[in-house]
């Protein structure tokens, strides 16, 4: 047995324990108890690592913005930011219920999605369906009721995502590359809407940079979907059919190559950055953290969880940390 099927099976075996239900203790052996445990289970808060990005938004207008000595400057933004996350991170888990439901088969046919709880019969399509317009509506109407800088629009923003995903389960997924677009319109989508929640410009190369990236995750993502189910691939996601893996590959190479000139360009062009291009010391770090992840879908055949890797894999947090730390350091010593 090669390297990589060893990885590729103690990733389904790793997905499986993670999706399989523990043993619960009796206090929360009731009905009530064990449902809330498959819907919490259901929202999978640890893809809400992806809503993260709405904080990027306050991290590059430090010294613009706000001093980080100054917290009467920077905690209000803080908290709009936290909310807003808090309310993408309920719009994104309605969605994925929605999605659950819409794959419901699909997922029963897959080695480690067959453990989620509408495919498992854990949690019926009817009462996700309920949890789902719920977690919406509580997110888009806390957005829009709420005030604040600029909330109306971040309330369409959250919208516009909305609209977006719900197409995706129903329609943009089935569209060959559409479906890999319209993923990573959704990140740029979290991007903006973290600089509308604070009312800050953001540079256009940031919103260039952030679709890049998604592509580079989803590329790899459907790259390892495929590696690792072979035949099996189109049975659970049919646009797989459409693709193959030199086709992948030289999607891969292309976004690679493009995510690293667009961050280049942006160190070097942005308006709200230093005039001492001080920004272009963070390049290594971006380096890194793409062949970091490259390498571990290539050699481990880890691409199929990007969420699990961002999570897990020690060198690529601790790359994640310094570039923040590095990014953050230029902006508070040497921005306006």
């Amino acid at each position: 047995m090669t390297d990589q099927a060893r990885a590729s099976q103690a990733e389904v075996a790793a997905a499986d324990a993670a999706g399989a239900p523990a043993a619960e203790p009796a206090a929360l052996s009731s009905p009530t108890l064990s449902h809330l445990r498959h819907v919490a289970r259901a929202m999978r808060p640890r893809q809400w690592t992806k809503n993260l990005i709405v904080f990027m938004a306050l991290l590059f207008s430090i010294g613009d913005r706000w001093e980080a000595s100054d917290p009467s400057s920077w905690a209000p933004l803080l908290g709009w930011t936290a909310l807003t996350f808090l309310f993408f991170s309920f719009v994104a888990s309605a969605n994925y219920l929605v999605n659950d439901i819409v794959d419901v088969e699909k997922d029963r046919k897959h080695p480690a999605k067959r453990r989620r709880p509408i495919a498992a019969g854990q949690l019926s399509p009817r009462a996700a369906g309920i949890w789902a317009f719920g977690l919406a509506a509580v997110a888009l109407g806390g957005a829009f009721a709420l005030s604040g800088p600029l909330t109306w629009k971040v309330g369409a923003a959250l919208s516009g995502y909305t609209v977006l995903m719900v197409s995706y389960s129903y329609y943009l997924k089935n569209l060959v590359l559409v479906d890999m677009m319209a993923i990573s319109s959704g990140f740029v989508l979290r991007a903006m809407t973290g600089a509308l929640a604070i009312d800050v410009p953001i540079s256009e190369w940031l919103y260039v940079v952030t679709a890049l990236g998604a592509l580079f995750l989803i590329t790899n993502k459907r790259r390892a979907e495929l590696a690792l189910l072979e035949g099996d691939a189109a049975a659970h996601r049919p646009i797989l059919k459409e693709y193959s893996l030199p086709m992948l590959d030289q999607i891969g190479a292309v976004v690679t190559a493009s995510t690293i000139i667009a961050y280049g360009l942006y160190t070097f062009t942005a308006d709200n950055l230093p005039e001492n291009n001080a920004m272009m010391l963070t390049i290594p770090f971006v380096l890194y953290g793409l062949f970091r992840y490259l390498f571990l879908v290539h050699r481990r055949n880890l691409g199929g969880s990007p969420e699990e890797v961002l999570i897990r894999d020690w060198p690529l947090i601790l790359d994640i940390l310094l570039w923040l730390a590095a990014a953050g350091t230029i902006l508070a010593v040497y921005g306006d």
